[in-house]
């Protein structure tokens, strides 16, 4: 059996497509960079973080932009008549009076690592753009047109335009063509495929909350008219009839299902096998309960799927309820290469599973200038929106150790460096070695922002010496606490236990749709050039078990 989910921790709104023997799955990052992870797989199963559509800061800018901002819903599609990648995504500006400035873009490449060319910009009419290769050579965008007049149904409907590879813009202006087949709401995430004589609709409604699905509609003609799977949902957490097109806000908690491991399922996209298998991945979601609280954010799922003599697809067990095992396929297995739990930095690159906020990790982080070690150029405060560096890694268990050995030499108190536990720029706990004024030499002490509140607890503050030194990172379901040593042997605690519920998408309000994160961080907020180096950083998890 395969076990949900595929990609734990924080990687939602997948997007699937199959090249040959190999399959590529690609999910949204939001303000993270490298921007737009893809995931490849030879049996569904087996899973590597292959590479990253988005390598360099100048093909998306997202400095200065708010949390649960940046890169949306990416659409990985690849046309075989062309041998050619595609990727669209969308930048996410502003979500200010709910008007959702965003700006869509495509890009292509010949191969699945790279390079990819230059963005061009597609159209701005809302969010989730995806992009359809029809057999007549021609192509075409769906999205969701975002509605922002009075009266009119919100969030939108899901509108069509074609776009011109030649031209390199999209022909005409979209036009609405579907407004969902349940009356759940909120549809968003539109990937349109054929089969036979249909042109399918895919969409999600009902929220990216626990009310969150995945619809199916066809048309034999492209522009409709559409009409519903009669089955609809075809797959989802919380089964059964809602109506929720008057209320756009997208969590909507009372539809949390009890008797389901997976909450939140939608946002889904399929692929088929050459052996005519046919496999859904999906966002999920595993919340602390009772608060309903997602540390992990949303993580990627998969479904076995067949379709009916009627022509509609169905999960394989016959329900529309998201499962935590799915049936094998009967691909070979291909284990993969996996994410190390113990990265030496030895490597003479930094590894891809690295990620800072809104900048590129490598503008920041040197694993040349000190064998053995990384080296990280302290810059703005880590509440920052601009230039933060942070290198982190997403957590993926409730149940997880992170341990570092820092050398680290702060001349005044604006520099600072050491371990974080990180959700975005105003919820993050941070243990960290800086120069204390009042001791007259470095200390040790414990920062924490919870919505924008910062609390220095002054009563962690413990001098150290002039050396390296170790610190760890234990978290344990509901609770995670730092502690530190000399000698990587003796270690002791240091500050209170904190409430992992609180590093969450429901409980941070500045920021929502990303994830827990935890890494190295240094600060030079004085003239942006002391560093620390790390000799290592172990990252180990117990994934077998699950989410409280």
């Amino acid at each position: 059996m395969i076990k949900n989910p595929i990609l734990p921790g924080f990687n939602p709104d997948p997007c699937i497509c199959r090249k040959g023997e190999d399959y590529y799955l690609a999910v949204s990052s939001f303000e993270w960079l490298p921007g737009i992870p893809i995931y490849h797989s030879r049996d569904f199963k087996n899973w590597e973080l292959l590479t990253h559509v988005l390598t360099d800061s100048s093909q998306a800018d997202l400095k200065r932009l708010p949390s649960a901002k940046g890169i949306w819903a990416p659409c990985l599609t690849y046309c075989e008549t062309e041998d050619l990648f595609y990727a669209v995504y969308g930048v996410m500006n502003s979500m200010n009076a709910r008007y959702f400035d965003v700006d869509n873009y495509v890009i292509t490449a010949k191969e699945i690592q790279g390079p990819w060319s230059e963005p061009i910009y597609l159209h701005s009419a809302g969010f989730d753009a995806s992009l359809f290769h029809d057999g007549d050579g021609r192509k075409w965008v769906v999205s969701l047109d975002w509605e922002t007049r009075e009266g009119y149904e919100k969030p939108g409907a899901i509108c069509l335009v074609e776009y011109s590879p030649s031209q390199k813009e999209i022909i005409g202006y979209p036009k609405r063509i579907w407004n969902g087949g349940t009356d759940r709401g909120c549809i968003e995430a539109p990937h349109l495929t054929k089969r036979g004589q249909y042109y399918y609709l895919m969409c999600a409604e009902g929220g990216t909350g626990y009310n969150h699905c995945v619809t199916m509609a066809r048309a034999e003609n492209i522009w409709g008219p559409y009409e519903k799977d009669p089955a609809n949902p075809i797959v989802t957490s919380s089964p059964g009839d809602s109506y929720e097109r008057h209320d756009p806000d997208h969590l909507k908690p009372k539809y949390y299902n009890p008797g389901s491991l997976l909450q939140k399922s939608g946002h889904g996209s399929y692929v088929e096998t050459p052996g005519g298998e046919v496999y859904l991945a999906h966002l999920a979601a595993r919340p602390f309960v009772p608060e309903l609280c997602c540390t992990l954010g949303r993580e990627t799922a998969i479904q076995k799927m067949v379709w009916t003599e009627g022509q509609w697809l169905r999960m394989a067990d016959g329900s529309n309820l998201a499962k935590a095992e799915t049936e094998e396929s009967s691909l070979p297995e291909c284990p993969l290469p996996q994410i190390p739990s113990f990265d030496d930095f030895d490597a003479p690159n930094l590894g891809n599973w690295y990620y800072a906020p809104r900048i590129m990790p490598h503008s920041f982080a040197d694993v040349k200038a000190r064998t053995g070690w990384v080296r990280i150029r302290g810059q703005e405060s880590r509440t920052s929106l601009n230039k933060v560096s942070i290198l982190a890694r997403k957590l993926t268990s409730v149940y997880a150790r992170v341990t570092t050995k820092m050398d680290f030499h702060p001349q005044v108190c604006q520099h600072s460096a050491g371990l974080i536990l990180y959700y975005d720029n105003m919820n993050y706990v941070n243990l960290r070695k800086y120069y204390s004024e009042t001791l007259g030499q470095g200390a040790i002490s414990i920062i924490h922002l919870e919505n924008g509140q910062k609390t220095e607890f002054l009563n962690t503050r413990t001098p150290v010496e002039d050396c390296a030194i170790y610190l760890r990172l234990f978290i344990q379901g509901r609770k995670a606490w730092f502690a530190w040593c000399y000698d990587g042997i003796n270690y002791q605690n240091i500050g209170p236990a904190f409430d992992m519920v609180r590093f969450s998408d429901e409980y941070c309000q500045y920021g929502e749709f990303t994830g827990a994160m935890v890494g190295l961080t240094c600060a030079d907020r004085i003239r942006r050039r002391q560093y620390a180096d790390f000799d290592f950083f172990e990252y180990l998890a117990d994934e077998e078990k699950g989410v409280e």
